[in-house]
């Protein structure tokens, strides 16, 4: 079956940058292939395409038919923010109206890359939607379950503040067995850092 690298999923177009992720997160998708199929072809794929490769099967796409461009696919994109910004630069340059960009991430980009990365976002990306997931670091670690740990919990945190700056910042979190109270409390520390939350169901396919 081909690999994937843009798909369309309820008026949106969404690419697929890579399957690399530094989360295990005890809901993904990736452990049930059924419900991580969404189209026709597999997200898996065998090597990332290169930005040349992800801009020529942008450029085939008629944008007007799209409610939003989404950076997201199988893994965590921002492992990608250079080649997101990049691809963004060239689609305002070569597409007459691009859609309402969004990147779905789970917040640890400035961590893994080293850097902080949210200045980048500006003019480029309108939305930033953010996997917050629990209250705090001890629930978010069982819940994720980072390869960085505890730590992962502040940069997230951190690059939710900075990302405020330049995009508007959705947080999410999965309504897999969590109460209501603790919905709350995350929903009053979203609000906190300047967010909204939103209650992804689970079940689901994929995130709209």
């Amino acid at each position: 079956m081909a690999e994937t690298i843009t798909y369309e999923y309820r008026n949106n177009l969404y690419v697929n940058l890579t399957n690399r992720c530094d989360n295990d997160c005890v809901f993904c998708i990736r452990k049930d292939p059924a419900r991580g199929r969404v189209c026709t072809d597999d997200l898996w794929l065998e090597r990332e395409p290169s930005r040349g490769e992800i801009l020529a099967d942008l450029l085939v796409r008629d944008f007007t038919e799209y409610r939003e461009l989404v950076f997201c696919g199988y893994g965590e994109p921002m492992y990608r923010a250079d080649d997101i910004f990049w691809l963004i630069d060239k689609l305002h340059r070569a597409v007459a109206e691009l859609p309402p960009v969004r990147v779905n991430t789970n917040g640890h980009a400035s961590l893994l890359l080293g850097r902080d990365v949210t200045p980048g976002l500006d003019a480029r990306v309108d939305t930033v939607c953010i996997s917050l997931d629990a209250s705090d670091a001890e629930k978010y670690a069982a819940l994720a379950r980072p390869q960085d740990g505890e730590k992962t919990w502040d940069a997230m945190l951190d690059f939710a503040k900075k990302a405020k700056a330049y995009s508007a910042v959705v947080m999410t979190v999965v309504d897999k067995d969590l109460p209501p109270e603790e919905i709350e409390a995350c929903r009053a520390l979203a609000e906190s850092l300047g967010a909204t939350l939103r209650v992804r169901p689970y079940g689901t396919d994929k995130e709209e």
